[in-house]
C-alpha cells in the first residue's frame, strides 16, 4: 500500500472524495480548523457529535458532545486547532451497531474477507473496549454481505497490498439497515490476531506474503472461512489499579489487553470470555438496575430474563416504575442525592451481586451516578455500563451450569473438514 493511498484513507476530504465515487455513506461530517468555523459547523451538523483531533489513535481526546457549551469546552480543553491539525466533527449515530472488518487484498487485485465482528456495545464506545462476536450473532446475512463488499470496493479504491480493517455503523432506519463508514485504516489493526484464532487463517502471514508479491491464491487462500461457532473477543481494563476511576465506556480507549471465549452458541462464547477478562457473573442474589429512559424497554426483557433465572431485583425510582409496569417484581432503592439508606450503602454492605447502570452521555447525568460505578468497583461487584453488554452477559449467564472446553486445535480441524 502506496504512502499516498494511506494518506487518501486517513485526509478526510480525499477520504469522503473516495467514499463519494464509490457510492458508500459516512456519517453527516465536518472539518474544522478555527473555534468559531467548529461552532458554526457543529450547528449545520447538528447535535450529538463525535469530536477527535486528525490522526489519532486509541481514540486520544475523542469525546462526544451534545450541546455548543460542551463543545466550546472542548475547542479550549482538550485541543490545539490549528490549519496542520484541523478537528474533525461526526454526527453521533444513537442506536447503532458497530461493526469491524479485517480484510487482505493481494497486487491482483483480489480482496480476501478475513472476518466481520459485530460489536456487542453500540457505536460511540472504542472499538478497543467493546466486546465483537465473529461472526455476528445479530446482523442479517444481506447486511453481511453488504458490508463485505463494500469493505472490497474500498480495498480496490486504495489499491491495498496488504492488511486493510475497515469500521462501520449499522443504524435501522424504517426497518431498514443503513450501513457507514466510520474510518478506514490500510493497515493491520489490534483484531487481526482474533480474526486469525478465531478462523484458522494467519492473516498477518498471508498479508506479508501478498506485500512480498505472493498472491492470494498461490497461497490457497480462495474461499471465506465463516466457523461454525462463536467467537467473542472482550477487552481487558484495568480498573483495580485504579480505584477513583470511573469505569463507564465511551470513545477514549481505556482496556490494556483483551481475551477470548469460543462456544457452540453465542451466550456460551460470551461467558467464556466474560470469566477470561476476570469478571465474576453471579448465579443468585440481588441485582441493581439504574438505566436512561431510552434503554428502559431493554431494561424490563432484562430484568424478566434476571427474575426467571433466580434473582431479586433493585432499580431506582423511575427504572423500577418501568419495571413494575410490565408485571416483573422489583424493589425501590434509594439514588445517592435521595438520601439514606441508598444503592452505595447496599454495595458497600454487599447486598448487591451486579450492577447494571447506563446514563445519558451528557457531563452532569455521568457525574450524578459515578458513586454507584465507583463503589461497585471497590467491592469488585460485576458492573455493566451499557445496555447491550448487559443483555449478552444475562444471555452468557444462562450457559454457566452448561460450560464445556474445546481445543484450538478441535475447532480448526471442525473449519477444514
Amino acid at each position: 500500500t502506496s504512502p499516498d493511498m494511506i494518506d487518501a484513507a486517513e485526509d478526510r476530504e480525499r477520504f469522503q472524495k473516495l467514499l463519494g465515487d464509490l457510492g458508500l455513506r459516512q456519517p453527516p461530517n465536518a472539518t474544522a480548523r478555527t473555534e468559531p468555523e467548529a461552532l458554526e459547523k457543529a450547528a449545520a451538523l447538528g447535535y450529538p457529535l463525535v469530536v477527535r483531533p486528525s490522526y489519532v489513535l486509541g481514540g486520544r481526546a475523542m469525546e462526544i458532545v451534545h450541546e455548543q457549551r460542551d463543545l466550546e469546552r472542548y475547542m479550549r480543553e482538550a485541543v490545539k486547532v490549528s490549519n496542520d491539525s484541523p478537528v474533525l466533527l461526526d454526527r453521533f449515530l444513537s442506536n447503532a451497531i458497530e461493526c469491524d472488518v479485517d480484510c487482505v487484498r493481494d497486487s491482483a487485485g483480489v480482496t480476501f474477507i478475513g472476518g466481520v465482528m459485530e460489536h456487542i456495545e453500540q457505536a460511540g464506545v472504542h472499538s478497543g473496549d467493546s466486546a465483537c462476536s465473529l461472526p455476528p450473532y445479530y446482523l442479517s446475512q444481506p447486511t453481511i454481505d453488504e458490508i463485505k463488499r463494500q469493505t472490497a470496493a474500498m480495498a480496490q479504491g486504495l489499491s491495498v497490498v496488504g492488511l486493510m480493517n475497515v469500521q462501520f455503523a449499522i443504524q435501522e432506519v424504517d426497518g431498514k439497515d443503513v450501513i457507514y463508514v466510520l474510518e478506514v485504516n490500510p493497515r493491520a489493526s489490534r483484531t487481526v490476531p482474533f480474526v486469525s484464532k478465531a478462523t484458522g487463517i494467519q492473516l498477518a502471514k498471508v498479508a506479508a506474503r501478498c506485500m512480498a508479491g505472493q498472491t492470494l491464491a498461490s497461497q490457497g487462500i480462495t474461499k471465506e472461512v465463516t466457523p461454525p461457532y462463536f467467537s467473542v473477543k472482550e477487552a481487558v481494563f484495568p480498573f483495580v489499579k485504579f480505584p477513583g476511576v470511573d469505569t463507564i465506556l465511551g470513545p477514549e480507549m481505556k482496556s490494556t489487553g483483551e481475551v477470548m471465549g469460543v462456544g457452540k452458541t453465542f451466550g456460551e462464547a460470551f461467558v467464556k470470555s466474560q470469566l477470561g477478562a476476570g469478571t465474576k457473573l453471579p448465579t443468585s442474589g440481588k441485582v441493581f438496575l439504574t438505566v436512561k429512559n431510552a434503554d428502559k424497554p431493554r431494561a424490563v426483557d432484562i430484568a424478566r430474563q434476571l427474575v426467571a433465572l433466580g434473582f431479586d431485583l433493585v432499580a431506582t425510582k423511575g427504572t423500577a416504575a418501568a419495571i413494575a409496569e410490565a408485571g416483573v417484581p422489583v424493589t425501590v432503592v434509594n439514588k445517592v442525592t435521595e438520601g439514606r439508606p441508598h444503592i452505595v450503602d447496599m454495595i458497600k454492605n454487599d447486598e448487591i451481586v451486579m450492577v447494571i447502570n447506563t446514563v445519558e452521555e451528557r457531563r452532569n447525568a455521568i457525574a450524578d451516578s459515578r458513586a454507584i460505578r465507583t463503589s461497585s468497583l471497590l467491592a469488585r461487584v460485576t458492573t455493566f455500563t451499557t445496555i447491550f453488554g448487559a443483555e449478552a452477559a444475562v444471555e452468557g449467564m444462562k450457559h454457566l451450569d452448561t460450560l464445556d472446553v474445546y481445543s484450538v486445535q478441535e475447532l480448526h480441524a471442525q473449519l477444514a473438514a
